[in-house]
């Protein structure tokens, strides 16, 4: 067997000045190769045969026998190209095994090119261009560098950054002390389900094919279709947003309430006014802090990047410090004291004096020491000194000024405060007190409640507790509900991986094991802090959310080893630097959303400074953050980013379930442990947590999706991402397809399922826009409409006129707002092309049932007959097809979409019964805001021998049952002679008809000595006579041939030998009218008479139509057939202008020989 070997380099000529030192040295390989040197070697004129000296046979020791001509130390071999005036192409090279295939190599590459091109495929930067765009020939690129991020420190690390946050540091013991530890755990196990599972469709969607960086985006809009991709996208993008104003919320809440409390500026007078104070403190620092991190991220990313890592270490150190902490409270539980006023929590920071009491015992002052004496009851207990010797001074503390209206020990006081007494109890009674069997259960609270330790006795006698007493309050009232909502943010994280995508050295390794691994790792972290807090930490310190019964710490602090300071220096930090990734990663988002183009408004942000740095996008995410931070309030901010990032969950959940059962052929995702279930399962328990924290919220973030969606979708950019939202469209289609395909429709399904007739003129412009307009208001917006038009020619030379006439009939569909298929055809002949139209457009059931076309302007004074022999063959034809057709006449003089009618009728002549489409057309148009305001007149007639009142009773009897209205008028048309004028007139249509045949004849005739003239040289020779353009000339006549005589005549036209003889033969025998005597002849003929009845017909109608509806805004009439005898086709147009003489806008419409319109419901 003859072998070759070629070695082939798929780089670009510009790239690459030779090809020496790009193709490796084959010789040493055994057996005979050829091998070639630089791109001058190659021998371009040599002829084909010298190639098959080339190749070299194979098998024993056959010698070599390649023809390889050696000189300069280069080898010459002849061109691999069939067609030498090719050339070769730059520096491609091809085998001559794919000789078949080398015209097409600039569309169908050849494998190892296009596996080249795929090895060397980096990773772009998500949004920017769409891959192959960014992939343009010529582009020089800057070397980029390969990405080599594994999966620990690429997916996990940042994973457990974003997702371990500012709720777990400041929410979490306030959740577990209010819903207890076995509903803290079904939140945390239900929100940690939902991430797992959202996990598994990501990680599914990531590894089926390359995600650029940003891929959460990427994914949605990709999978499901720019709408959803759109609306998605910029949910994710506000949840971002709005998280990174919780984050910085958070931050100014640690530095306020923990590190410096005195910086407040606003501070309360009441304690009714501390909450507000506290807001405005938030609003304004939180304002501060939001624009130093957004300069910061403006002038400086890479140290935000840099920093990510100081900030993870904080969140590790002060999570290990907690368990440090929970662990050493077992032996060595630290000292946190908690005031209680029998069950109830004093707050801290109204202790000034450190007592727990309401009375001290002070001895004199000129002692050094001072000892106290707890009051029991108002009683003395006792002393740390002898009272015998001491004299003692009993004094009331600050807590009895509180209670008390004075500090005298008989002022009145408080009932509660006094029937029941001061005691100190331990905050953090360590792990091993058993204290957990107390934190079990619930403990909602409403707002203004006092948090109450229920295992402590008290005297419930007295009236409820006022806000002006230092007790420890409810903010907020809480709920499972609403614990559910603040907790969440805290899960949240998840696509930190995915967005890294580009960096990684193994993405579709690497995103699914640390992806799922991260969420494990979380999820245990918090399960586990939900017991180690419940076990540790009393009830009513879990339930104080701000520390103010430990003086104001830090709850979680308070546990932490050795010092609250590590938890609140690590969580600040840690928080901030959560804030600083949030305001990094928003813009980007929306400049991804931007540059995708698919919402128009938001264009503008997907320009940046030279470096790509999302300048307007950061400008607006900070004004979005902008808003979070005047909520002020983290518990009424987490909610908000709570629905905006379950609902992207949701969606790729959705993604992943559409694109799995769906079974489409791209999906091949490497990681196989997913299924369809388990994300539909996913989507369940995202749409429940949407409505279980937050119903009105719920239905606020769907609310702004669909806006979003509905916009894009009418206003956006087409884009064609093969996503799973056509997929689906697909399967919906080919299933209602399948269902219609089982029979005809019902006549009270039947509507007007339009094929619109367009004509293009040489320019590619239509020539009557106005048809499509009239459909449009047909249609309202229903059922099929293909706008369909015909290019003359051969299909393989005319293609792109083709795509061009489809891109014209496309801008006319979207300016009319016509919402249908255009389909253009390719052929020889224009009736033969809407033949073929009419018979193949649709598929199934979802067939055009009505044919829409226009008049042929002109036909009178045209000596082309094609348009008027085009149009009676498509009457024809719609009638063969038994289609419905509609021809609208002086359709310039329709009324467009911004021309509506105020007033004036519809007038419909019921000459014939057809199926009813004279009653259900003017229904159908009157649906539409420019009929609208028109009414109907019914005009029906009767002959002689009709009784007209009692058709007119019928009449108005069957359209009250098919309920329409409409006025009834029966017209009578008596019997009366043929007039002089129709006589006449059917005279003059005859002469007229017979004259342009005899000129058509005399121009074929013409043609035919022309040709005779200049073949005289050589009169014996064969000729092709019949033409397409002489069958489109002569075709009429054809027809009209008998089935012998017309096989004959054609036969004797397309192939003959002409001689002079037979050339003066047949000028005689078809040039009978072309002497002045033949058309003395014709001017003598007799008009027939059926075309005289004809004629009387229409000229009787016409009068009568006129007379009744010369001031109607649209006349509806009747269609006759063209006649079965093709003699008369000339005729038949002259009585359809006859018909229509005098009215301003009529349309023909003919029935396809069902009925459409019933009186049944």
């Amino acid at each position: 067997m003859a072998s070759v070997r070629f070695t082939v380099t798929p780089t670009k000529a510009e790239d690459l000045p030779g090809l020496s030192d790009t193709s490796p040295d084959i010789s040493s390989r055994s057996g005979p190769r050829v091998c070639f040197g630089s791109r001058e070697s190659v021998n371009r004129s040599d002829p084909l045969s010298e190639v098959s000296g080339a190749v070299t046979t194979t098998g024993g020791d056959t010698p070599d026998h390649s023809h390889v001509e050696q000189g300069d130390g280069n080898s010459k071999i002849s061109s691999v190209y069939i067609n030498n005036t090719h050339g070769v192409d730059d520096d491609d090279f091809y085998d001559r095994n794919l000789a078949l295939f080398e015209e097409e190599m600039d569309t169908r590459p050849k494998v190892s090119s296009l596996l080249n091109r795929l090895a060397n495929y980096t990773n772009l930067t998500q949004g920017a261009k769409e891959h192959e765009e960014a992939e343009g020939i010529g582009e020089k690129k800057k070397p980029s560098k390969s990405p080599h991020m594994g999966t620990f420190m690429g997916v996990y690390l940042p994973c457990l950054q974003n997702i371990f946050g500012v709720i777990l540091f400041l929410r979490l013991t306030w959740v577990v002390g209010t819903a207890g530890v076995l509903q803290a755990l079904c939140i945390v196990f239900i929100c940690c389900c939902c991430t797992l599972l959202t996990a598994i469709s990501m990680s599914a969607i990531a590894t089926n094919g390359v995600v650029p960086a940003g891929g959460s985006y990427f994914m949605i809009s990709r999978s499901l279709g720019p709408e959803f991709g759109g609306a998605v996208g910029l949910c994710f993008y506000l949840g971002t947003t709005f998280a990174g104003a919780m984050y910085i919320l958070g931050a100014i809440e640690i530095l306020l309430m923990y590190i410096a409390p005195k910086a407040a500026i606003f501070e309360a007078k009441y304690p009714e006014g501390e909450g507000a104070a506290m807001l405005n403190n938030m609003r304004v620092y939180g304002s501060i802090c939001l624009l130093l991190m957004s300069l910061l991220v403006f002038f400086g990313v890479k140290y935000v990047n840099k920093l990510a890592s100081i900030f993870l270490a904080c969140v590790i150190v002060s999570i290990i410090s907690i368990y440090v902490g929970a662990l050493v409270s077992a032996f060595n539980p630290p000292h946190f004291p908690v005031c209680m006023l029998g069950n109830r929590t004093i707050n801290g920071h109204e202790l000034d004096d450190n007592q727990c009491a309401k009375t001290i015992i002070q001895q004199p002052v000129e002692r050094d020491d001072i000892n106290f004496t707890l009051i029991n009851e108002n009683k003395t207990v006792g002393t740390t000194s002898d009272p015998s010797h001491v004299p003692t001074l009993v004094m009331t503390t600050y807590l009895w000024k509180h209670f008390c209206q004075g500090p005298e020990l008989n002022a009145s006081c408080d009932e509660y405060f006094m029937s029941n007494n001061f005691s100190n109890i331990e905050g953090i009674p360590g792990l091993a007190s058993g204290i957990i069997s107390e934190n079990l259960w619930s403990s909602y609270l409403s707002k203004g409640d006092v948090v109450e330790k229920g295992s402590l006795s008290s005297s419930h006698v007295a009236h409820p507790s006022s806000t002006h007493q230092p007790y420890v309050f409810a903010d907020i009232t809480t709920s499972f509900t609403l614990l559910v909502g603040i907790f969440f943010p805290s899960v949240t994280g998840i696509m930190a991986g995915s967005n890294r995508s580009g960096d990684l050295k193994d993405a579709q390794r690497s995103i699914p094991i640390g992806t799922i691994l991260a969420i494990l790792t979380t999820s245990i972290v918090y399960l586990s802090s939900v017991v180690l807090f419940g076990a540790c930490i009393d009830g009513v310190v879990l339930r104080d959310k701000f520390g103010d019964s430990v003086k104001g710490n830090l709850v979680v602090g308070t546990l932490a080893w050795p010092t609250p300071w590590v938890i609140v220096i690590g969580s600040f930090f840690s928080t901030c630097g959560a804030g600083l990734q949030s305001l990094t990663g928003a813009p980007r988002l929306l400049q991804a959303i931007a540059k995708d183009n698919i919402v128009p408004f938001l264009r503008v942000f997907g320009h940046g400074k030279a470096n790509g740095e999302p300048t307007w996008a950061l400008l607006l995410t900070g004004l979005i953050a902008e808003l979070g931070i005047l909520i002020a309030s983290l518990d009424m901010v987490a909610p908000i980013l709570t629905m905006f990032f379950l609902m992207c969950y949701l969606f790729v959940n959705l993604a992943c379930a559409l694109q799995t059962l769906l079974r489409t052929p791209n999906w091949r995702p490497r990681f196989s442990y997913y299924h369809w279930s388990l994300s539909f399962l996913g989507m369940t328990f995202c749409l429940a947590l949407m409505f279980i924290s937050s119903w009105y919220y719920a239905i606020v973030a769907m609310v702004i999706a669909s806006m979003i969606y509905k916009y894009i979708e009418y206003h956006g950019a087409e884009k064609e991402w093969g996503d799973g939202i056509r997929g689906l469209s697909l399967s919906a289609a080919r299933y209602a397809l399948l269902r219609l395909e089982e029979g005809p429709p019902h006549t009270k399904n039947w509507r007007p399922q339009l094929l619109v007739l367009l004509k293009l003129d040489e320019d590619a412009h239509v020539k009557s826009p106005r048809l499509l307009t009239f459909a449009s208001q047909l249609k309202a917006g229903k059922g099929l409409t293909i706008v369909g038009t015909v290019v003359s020619g051969n299909f393989l030379q005319s293609y792109g006129e083709a795509l061009a006439a489809e891109q014209t009939l496309k801008h006319l569909m979207d300016k009319e707002r016509v919402k249908g298929f255009c389909q253009c055809i390719v052929a020889q002949k224009p009736r033969e092309g809407i033949s073929h139209m009419i018979q193949s457009s649709g598929l199934g059931g979802m067939r055009p049932n009505t044919v829409v076309m226009g008049w042929p302007h002109a036909w009178r004074q045209s000596e082309d007959p094609h348009s008027w022999k085009t149009f009676i063959n498509t009457v024809r034809v719609t009638t063969a097809a038994h289609l419905a057709l509609l021809v609208p006449k002086n359709i310039s003089l329709f009324p467009t979409n911004s021309e509506p009618c105020t007033e004036g009728y519809i007038d419909i002549w019921w000459i014939v019964h057809d199926g009813g489409m004279l009653m259900l057309l003017p229904f159908l148009l009157r649906q539409h805001k420019v009929w609208r305001k028109c009414g109907m007149r019914i005009f029906t007639v009767a002959q002689m021998e009709d009784n007209s009142i009692q058709m007119k009773k019928d009449l108005a009897t069957f359209l009250y049952h098919l309920r329409i209205e409409a006025e009834v008028e029966v017209v009578e048309m008596h019997d009366s002679d043929i007039s002089a004028y129709t006589y006449e007139r059917t005279l003059m249509m005859e002469q007229r008809s017979q004259m342009l045949r005899q000129m058509r004849l005399s121009k074929s005739d013409r043609e035919k000595e022309a040709q005779l003239v200049k073949d005289r040289n050589s009169m014996l020779r064969l000729t092709s006579i019949g033409s397409d353009d002489d069958d489109d000339t002569d075709g009429g006549e054809r027809d009209r041939m008998g089935s012998a005589g017309g096989s004959s005549e054609h036969h004797r036209r397309v192939q003959m030998t002409w001689t002079k003889e037979k050339t003066a033969q047949y000028r005689v025998t078809h040039s009978g009218c072309s002497t002045p005597e033949g058309f003395r002849d014709m001017l003598s003929i007799r008009p027939d008479h059926s075309n005289v009845r004809r004629m009387h017909t229409a000229v009787k109608l016409n009068e009568v139509i006129v007379n009744k509806s010369h001031d109607a805004r649209l006349v509806l009439l009747n269609m006759p057939g063209p006649p079965r005898n093709p003699d008369g086709d000339e005729n038949y147009m002259e009585f359809l202008e006859v018909l229509t003489e005098g009215l301003e806008r009529v349309l023909l419409v003919r029935g396809g020989g069902s009925e459409v319109i019933t009186i049944y419901s």
